[in-house]
């Protein structure tokens, strides 16, 4: 009998505090079609959509993440 490792409500409420506490959520809405090929395009290059943004917000405020 194989048993799977499951995900405990402590782990998550552990990981939801942190990233609570170090992270704040941006929302931005885009159109559908817009959003669709930024969807299609991450996932061709096998790149992150929060990768993307950070890079572009980065750029823009003229910092690198070594930097933050």
């Amino acid at each position: 009998m194989e048993q799977t490792k499951r995900k405990t409500a402590t782990s998550t409420a552990v990981k939801n505090r942190y990233n609570n506490k170090v992270y704040d959520p941006i929302i931005v809405r885009v159109p559908k079609d817009t959003a669709k090929a930024f969807k299609a395009k991450c996932a061709a290059e096998g790149i992150s959509q929060a990768q993307i943004i950070k890079a572009a917000i980065e750029e823009f405020l003229g910092t690198s993440e070594a930097e933050v």
